[in-house]
């Protein structure tokens, strides 16, 4: 398993947590955050599961 897809499956976890946190407080600038890292996370994955593609197509 390729390690981007495990670093932004984190980052999505993380990013959810922030913009819960923001939604719960009141904190635009912390949800803000929270959606921005999520959606960072969603697309390190997606490059991780690209990457593992790839190799496997290569064997």
């Amino acid at each position: 398993m390729e390690k981007d897809r495990i670093k932004g499956t984190a980052k999505q976890v993380e990013g959810s947590i922030k913009e819960g946190l923001g939604k719960a407080s009141g904190d635009k600038v912390l949800e803000a955050e929270g959606k921005i890292e999520k959606a960072e996370g969603f697309f390190q994955k997606a490059f991780g599961k690209l990457k593992d593609a790839l190799r496997r197509g290569s064997r």
